[in-house]
């Protein structure tokens, strides 16, 4: 039956019809902490036992422009995943366990097939993180976003005993630095890569990127990674001083904000191999190399500061992807030099 608010380009009923196509992924994200059901005006969840002091982290975020990809290439069901995955490290710096998750969704007009798409990333990044999915908003903004287009982002809420938080203070001149590799972009750089790509060397979604073995959608669409098993592995044998969440600003940037006063970080690029991915948009972009660790991670999802008496142990830890010395803690004014 159509409606004034139909006419309007708010349609009531395919936002039941998405609610509906969901319910099914969302619960299986749901353990016995969740207390509430879909629908209800806030999400309930019974903070878990047998913390002694438990202190609540949280942290919220985007997708950014990557969502561009998704809506070129029609792909709307990784990029949920990539907020999931996103805000889990976000609170994993501090050494935070995700308990839940909730979710907004904002497009100009309301297509339940790719909310569900969207949907079902983020209820694949929250049951692979161990996380509850249990609420989100849903707005349909005729006139606000431009046709097939929408916006996500995700606030996440974890928790961790006191006296185990990650801070940074015990960062000490002398310390290790150690990185987990990324699975490309991530997240973040995604404005400047696509005038790269698609402006300055008009490829298209399905072209392959010269000097790697991939073709643009696939490649920077890669599902930004979870380091929570890793970390989680990490700290079970050695003492985990800091953690940076290498985003927007990079190496240069993100590490510098777990840094107690009197500490600087040497980077040597000799560590590691750069993905050619980052190498192309050097070369093809006219980058300068601070420029580009500061706009990309180079290759580096995250990092960890450890007791440099703990790089031999460090390494027997049970990873997916195993980490890689890439520097040391100096003393100095709290930057980040490259060498």
């Amino acid at each position: 039956m159509s409606s004034k608010y139909s006419e309007s380009g708010v349609d009531i009923d395919a936002a039941g019809k998405a609610m509906k196509g969901i319910g099914r992924m969302v619960k299986a994200t749901w353990g016995k902490e969740v207390l509430s059901e879909i629908g209800n005006f806030g999400g309930l969840f019974a903070l878990p036992a047998g913390y002694t002091e438990p202190v609540l982290v949280s942290s919220a975020d985007g997708v950014g422009t990557k969502l561009k990809l998704a809506f070129m290439t029609g792909r709307h069901n990784t990029v949920g995943e990539d907020l999931v995955n996103h805000c889990v490290n976000d609170i994993l710096v501090q050494g935070a366990e995700p308990m839940f998750f909730l979710d907004y969704f904002g497009c100009g007009r309301l297509e339940p097939g790719i909310v569900e798409a969207v949907v079902e990333g983020l209820a694949r990044g929250c049951e692979n993180n161990g996380c509850a999915l249990i609420g989100g908003e849903t707005a349909e903004m005729p006139g606000f976003y431009k046709e097939g287009e929408y916006d996500i982002a995700g606030c996440i809420v974890g928790i961790i005993e006191k006296e185990k938080v990650i801070d940074g203070k015990k960062i000490r001149p002398g310390d290790s630095v150690w990185a987990f590799p990324s699975s490309g972009l991530h997240t973040n750089g995604y404005s400047l890569a696509r005038k790269i790509v698609f402006e300055d060397e008009n490829l298209g979604v399905q072209d392959e990127i010269p000097g790697t073995d991939g073709i643009v959608a696939d490649l920077l669409l890669q599902v930004h990674r979870s380091y929570l098993p890793e970390i989680r592995s990490m700290r079970a044998i050695v003492d985990i001083r800091g953690l940076a969440h290498i985003t927007g600003g990079g190496l240069i940037d993100n590490i510098p904000r777990v840094l107690p006063e009197g500490c600087s970080v040497r980077i040597d690029r000799s560590s590691w191999n750069v993905p050619p991915l980052f190498e192309y948009f050097r070369e093809k972009g006219g980058v300068s190399d601070r420029e580009m660790h500061r706009v990309f991670n180079m290759g580096v999802g995250m990092v960890a500061i450890l007791p440099s008496a703990d790089d031999i142990l460090v390494k027997t830890g049970d990873y997916r992807w195993k980490p890689f010395k890439i520097g040391e803690i100096t003393e100095g004014p709290g930057d980040v030099a490259l060498a």
